[in-house]
């Protein structure tokens, strides 16, 4: 494992989790409080890695032919209230305006929690034939909800996202087009974030307001708690009866068209720091971290030594690499270093100098290594690689210990108690068992995994036939 030493101000995780995040977020310069309370500011180090996780997602879309577009950030009361369960199931967060410089609004306007209506509102004129389908619209904005309680990155009044809309002549396209971006979303995770994640369907009680069927991503962050880290919902048609959006098929008849909606945000962030982060500080995956490779030169005014550290990062312009040569102590540096993540330290000194070689020093787990200068670019392609896979299998081994199961109630509710993490359970499907068990618990359904398992045949909450396993825990 990494240095035991602690960077100042950082509480143990172990002491009190809360705080080690919020002490992590604020050391690592990643956001600042702002005046408007509930809102927070993205500093630079911190909207870096959103520009990374945008750009990456991004790339990903579009191979699947998804394309951008943007929409108002405005949504007139009316057009809002056309969708019964989609506005009863925002109507709580909703930010309104209400006038516009000196003078009241006729009609009063939210500022978007989500963008479905807009799309809607588009669609119905812009989409005529089935020639002109599918759409598969994305865009990348801000939205507004007015959360009674915030924390950084993981809950905020407005905040960072991506949301796609598409629209599909049949159920079946819509389906799977649901079901592609769930496991777009779950392959990022796991590939660039190292996040393992389980795959699975809301029920209904969780479900988007107004979707037919939620799909999400689950994580389990270090302290046992679940994140829920991505969601891809199928709309059918609802929302295109609700707006009129037909088309004139082939047989010249006019049909609905079958939407749906998926989304990912700046709670990812959040979800890194708490997944991989240590009493250190952050620990990034090396394909999100925007410095990739800091060079360290100790005794940095003996001849040769800055300029050789120059030398070699140009040596690693293949990688994000950068130099510090500030007049900081070497051992400041490194705990500085450790405490903002990033994966790959090489120290290069006088003596490395001597015997032309240099010392790799891996933040995920303190492993030190002493290579050529000719070894260099090499071998550090080969450790990145390396520490991407195995903060992914660390992490998701942290899962599967933090997996219980539970046959009957009693343990479920002593397990939920005392042992942080998933619980799988079966369930029969009723509500009321889900609301009883949240009541009693405070653990929630996290999902239907697609995976399925027979543990028993019964409801783990009231003993009646079972029909799903769930996955159930208490959440961010």
């Amino acid at each position: 494992m990494a240095s035991d030493k602690k960077v100042e101000a950082i509480t143990s995780m172990e002491v009190d989790f809360a705080q080690w995040y919020t002490d992590v977020v604020k050391k690592a310069e990643l956001m600042d409080y702002s005046s408007v309370k509930g809102c927070m500011i993205f500093k630079p180090a911190g909207y870096a890695l959103w520009e990374n996780i945008q750009h990456e997602l991004d790339r990903r879309f579009k191979e699947t032919g998804v394309q951008n577009v943007y929409m108002p950030m405005f949504i007139p009361e009316s057009l809002l209230e056309r969708e019964k369960d989609h506005v009863e199931g925002f109507a709580p967060e909703v930010a309104w305006v209400t006038q516009g410089g000196l003078q009241p609004l006729q009609e009063k306007l939210c500022v978007r929690p989500t963008s479905e209506t807009l799309f809607c509102d588009f669609y119905k004129n812009d989409i005529h034939s089935y020639r002109d389908l599918p759409k598969v619209y994305n865009q990348w904005c801000s939205v507004v909800r007015w959360e009674k309680e915030t924390r950084p990155f993981l809950r905020s009044r407005e905040f960072l996202w991506q949301e796609g809309h598409t629209a599909h002549a049949t159920a079946e396209d819509a389906e799977a087009r649901t079901q592609q971006m769930l496991n777009l979303y779950a392959d990022f995770c796991e590939e660039f974030l190292a996040m393992p994640v389980i795959r699975g369907r809301k029920t209904d009680k969780e479900k988007f307001a107004g979707a037919e069927a939620t799909y999400t991503i689950e994580a389990l962050m270090h302290d046992g708690k679940a994140l829920q880290s991505g969601t891809s919902h199928n709309f059918g048609d609802g929302f295109a009866k609700a707006f009129d959006i037909q088309y004139t098929d082939k047989d010249n008849t006019l049909k609905y068209v079958h939407q749906t909606s998926w989304g990912m945000t700046t709670r990812l962030i959040g979800a890194v720091i708490m997944v991989h982060g240590d009493n250190n500080g952050l620990v990034l995956p090396p394909l999100l971290a925007p410095t990739q490779v800091m060079i360290v030169p100790i005794q940095q005014k003996k001849e040769g030594v800055l300029a050789k550290a120059f030398e070699l990062k140009e040596v690693l312009s293949g990688f994000r690499v950068k130099v510090d040569d500030t007049d900081k102590s070497p051992g400041f540096k490194f705990a500085e270093q450790e405490m903002r993540g990033i994966p790959l330290r090489v120290e290069i000194g006088p003596k490395d100098l001597a015997a032309g070689q240099v010392v790799l020093a891996r933040r995920d787990n303190g492993e030190k290594t002493t290579v050529t200068f000719e070894e260099l670019k090499d071998k550090v392609g080969e450790l990145l690689q390396t520490i991407q896979k195995d903060m992914l299998e660390r992490a998701r081994a942290h899962r599967d210990a933090h997996t219980y199961v539970a046959a009957d109630y009693e343990s479920f509710k002593e397990t939920v108690a005392n042992k942080p993490g998933f619980i799988k359970a079966m369930w029969c499907g009723d509500q009321a068992c889900e609301d009883k068990i949240k009541e009693e618990t405070t653990a929630t359904s996290r999902c239907m995994p697609f995976e399925q398992e027979h543990l028993s045949d019964v409801c783990v909450c009231c003993g009646k036939p079972a029909k799903k396993m769930v996955y159930w825990g208490k959440a961010y």
